[in-house]
């Protein structure tokens, strides 16, 4: 599924226009986005959790030269499913 099929799916259920179900999922994931930004977790009871993942600076190897090469500390989001979506996706 893409976004315009997610949009035209919002859009449908809730009975409203294709424009405003863009808006309400361009909202969301805004404000997921700079929640994580933040720091902060976003938790969806039934459906999962975004929170942010720090990873750790550690040393590594190219595989083209095998030269060792050091990897900077870094951010990445995560999602953990909830335990609805696990079992709606394992039925």
């Amino acid at each position: 599924m893409q976004k315009s099929d997610l949009i035209e799916k919002i859009a449908g259920d809730a009975g409203i226009s294709k424009a405003a179900a863009d808006r309400a999922l361009k909202s969301l994931l805004d404000s997921v986005t700079q929640a994580l930004k933040n720091g902060d977790r976003v938790s969806l009871v039934g459906f999962g959790t975004f929170s942010v993942s720090k990873r750790s600076a550690r040393t590594g190897r190219n595989p083209q030269t095998g030269e060792t090469i050091s990897i900077k500390a870094s951010k990445a989001p995560k999602f953990s499913a909830g335990k609805s979506l696990k079992d709606a996706v394992n039925k």
